[in-house]
C-alpha cells in the first residue's frame, strides 16, 4: 500500500486524471469499504470463537496449548538463545523452582538400617510400666529395664542414645536410610516387643541395638550378642541366625580396631561374641540383628572411655564400619 492515501495504486498502464470528477473517486471509496466489510465481519466472528464466548455472552476462558501454557509470559515469544523477560536472571521477584532432591549416594544407598538405643532415661521413673511382662517366644520377660549407670551416675540410656545419634550420622553419610526405635521423645520404653517390630516392619537390612554392660569392676571390654536358633510363639530365628552372626563378626572386628578396646575378658572366650536365647529383641526379630555391649560401666577404666565424647565417636564409627562391611559397601 501507499502510505499517502490508503488506496490501492493504479494498475500498471492505467491512467488516472487528477481532474476526474469527485463522484468517481467517491465511488471508488465506497467499493473499497464494501470489499473490506465482509473481511472485518469474518475477523470478528473468528475472534469470538477463539476467545470462547458462550451462548449467554459470558467470556469463557480458552486453554492454551500445552506447549504454550507451560512457558512463562516472558518466554513464549523469546527467540532461541535470548534471555526471556521475567526469567530468574532478569526478574528477582520470580519464584525459584523447587530443587529436585539428589538421590542418595554411597555404598549403602538403598539400604535401611534400624538403630535401637538401649533403654530410656525415663525408665527409672516408670518402673511399673517397664516391669510389665511380655511374650518373647521362649517365655515371658519385662517390657524393658532401666539399664545401668557408671559409679558417677552417667546413665546407660544416655550413652546408648548419644552413640546411636553418632552412628546414624555415620551411616547416613554412607547413603543408608536410618531409623531409630526411639528418640527419647517418650516417657519410657519402648517395650522390647515394639523395638523388634520396628525393625521387622521397616524390612531392615540390618538392626543393631546399642548397650553398655554393668558387671563387677575388673570385668572389661566389649562383646556382641548374637541370636540363638529359637522357635516358639512369635519367635522364629532360623532365617536370621547366620546373617546375624556375620553382622556381629563384622562389627566386633571393626569395633576393636577403631576404638582400641579389647573383647570382653569375662565372657565369650576372648572372641567378643556371645549367643543368647533370652533376649526378646533378638528372638522376635525377623531381620539380621545383634546387640553390642560397648564396655562395662561399672569398671573405672571402661567408664572413662564410655563417658568420653571422643571415644563414643570412635565407637559409633566402628559399629558403622562393621555394618558397611556386612552390607557389602
Amino acid at each position: 500500500m501507499r502510505k499517502d492515501d490508503g488506496f490501492p495504486p493504479p494498475e500498471s498502464g492505467s491512467s488516472v486524471s487528477p481532474d476526474r470528477p469527485w463522484f468517481t473517486r467517491r465511488s471508488t471509496l465506497v467499493v473499497g469499504v464494501a470489499a473490506l466489510a465482509p473481511a472485518c465481519l469474518a475477523g470478528w466472528v473468528l475472534t469470538q470463537v477463539l476467545s470462547g464466548s458462550g451462548s449467554d455472552g459470558q467470556q469463557q476462558p480458552r486453554p492454551l496449548p500445552a506447549s504454550h501454557s507451560a512457558l512463562a509470559p516472558g518466554q513464549r515469544d523469546a527467540k532461541p538463545g535470548s534471555t526471556p523477560s521475567g526469567s530468574p536472571s532478569t526478574d528477582a521477584s520470580s519464584p525459584a523452582a523447587a530443587p529436585v532432591p539428589a538421590p542418595a549416594k554411597g555404598p549403602l544407598a538403598g539400604k535401611t538400617v534400624v538403630v535401637d538405643p538401649g533403654h530410656n532415661t525415663g525408665n527409672f521413673k516408670h518402673t511399673d510400666e517397664i516391669n510389665r511382662q511380655v511374650d518373647i517366644g521362649t517365655g515371658r520377660k519385662e517390657c524393658d529395664t532401666t539399664g545401668t549407670t557408671t559409679n558417677s551416675g552417667y546413665m546407660e540410656a544416655e550413652f546408648t542414645y548419644d552413640v546411636s545419634l553418632r552412628l546414624r550420622a555415620a551411616l547416613e553419610a554412607q547413603g543408608a536410610k536410618v531409623i531409630l526405635t526411639h528418640q527419647q521423645d517418650r516417657p519410657w520404653g519402648p517395650c522390647i516387643t515394639e523395638r523388634a517390630r520396628i525393625g521387622n516392619e521397616a524390612d531392615a537390612d540390618a538392626v543393631v541395638s546399642v548397650h553398655a554392660d554393668g558387671v563387677s569392676a575388673g570385668s572389661r571390654g566389649f562383646h556382641v550378642i548374637l541370636p540363638a536358633k529359637v522357635k516358639g510363639g512369635g519367635a522364629d530365628t532360623a532365617k536370621i541366625v547366620e546373617p546375624s552372626r556375620e553382622l556381629g563378626e563384622r562389627i566386633a572386628g571393626n569395633f576393636a580396631r577403631t576404638t582400641g578396646s579389647a573383647p570382653a575378658n569375662y565372657l565369650g572366650s576372648g572372641t567378643g561374641l556371645v549367643v543368647r536365647d533370652d533376649l526378646g529383641g533378638l528372638n522376635l526379630s525377623t531381620r539380621p540383628k545383634v546387640f553390642i555391649e560397648c564396655g562395662n560401666m561399672r569398671d573405672a577404666k571402661d567408664a572413662a572411655q564410655l563417658t568420653s565424647p571422643e571415644w563414643r565417636q570412635k565407637a559409633a564409627q566402628g559399629i558403622a564400619d562393621g555394618i558397611v562391611g556386612f552390607l557389602g559397601g
